[in-house]
């Protein structure tokens, strides 16, 4: 989407050193394999778009019906009649610039998206990255992904079949409220590095590291814009 916040512009090289080095240490207590992934959005949300686009081409009939339509008796032939014609061009420009005002400012689509459709491409999101991170490739299924949506405000903790066998997601909660409240107060980094820490310490409970275990995914944040 045109105007929305790049992922990739909220960190820099040493940001990314930074988490790779808070994954390293998580990792040394536990056979988990942790992944962040950071996206900027996880749909595309055009059924708002073209809800915003009807709203805003009415309200411009509305705005061209006051300023222009007169009186048939009128007689000055200088008068501009808001005809059939006018209305049915003023609907389709203005159905056109409220999509494109939607593409540059992509906030006017929320108040016009459902949270049911929120939530259901978030899960998609972070289902579909958890498939392409390998994270259901790991020895013993330990793999466990971190997903932040920006566009959505919303997090998801993913853990493959050993995890979910002993972890659920009330278990994430915590961890995933911690990371939303960093990220309000545009603590990204911190954010990010607090979750994995803590992602760490609860995984080292259940999941204690094996003396063979071998680091099998890269210790790197994925940013998908």
């Amino acid at each position: 989407m045109v105007g929305l916040i790049k992922a990739s512009t909220l960190f820099s090289t040493a940001d990314h050193d930074t988490i790779k080095h808070a994954i390293v240490n998580a990792e040394k207590h536990t056979s988990g394999e942790i992944i962040p992934v950071i996206a900027s959005a996880s749909g595309r949300y055009d059924r708002a778009e073209d809800i915003f686009g009807l709203i805003f081409s009415l309200i411009c009939v509305a705005i061209g019906w006051c300023l222009f339509h007169n009186d048939t008796s009128s007689t000055s032939w200088s008068s501009f009649n808001f005809d059939l014609t006018s209305i049915l061009l003023t609907i389709l420009l203005g159905f056109i610039l409220g999509v494109l005002l939607t593409h540059f400012f992509p906030v006017l689509r929320l108040p016009f998206i459902p949270d049911s459709e929120v939530e259901a491409e978030v899960d998609r999101a972070a289902a579909a990255a958890f498939q392409q991170n390998r994270l259901r490739n790991t020895k013993d299924s330990t793999g466990i992904l971190i997903y932040i949506s920006l566009y959505e405000h919303q997090v998801r903790i993913m853990g493959d079949d050993a995890i979910s066998a002993k972890l659920s997601q009330a278990d994430w909660s915590r961890i995933c409220d911690s990371i939303v409240t960093n990220f309000r107060q545009k603590q990204y980094t911190t954010g990010i590095v607090d979750g994995i820490t803590q992602t760490g310490k609860l995984l080292a409970e259940h999941f204690p590291i094996n003396e063979d275990d071998k680091d099998e995914l890269a210790n790197e944040l994925i940013i998908v814009d």
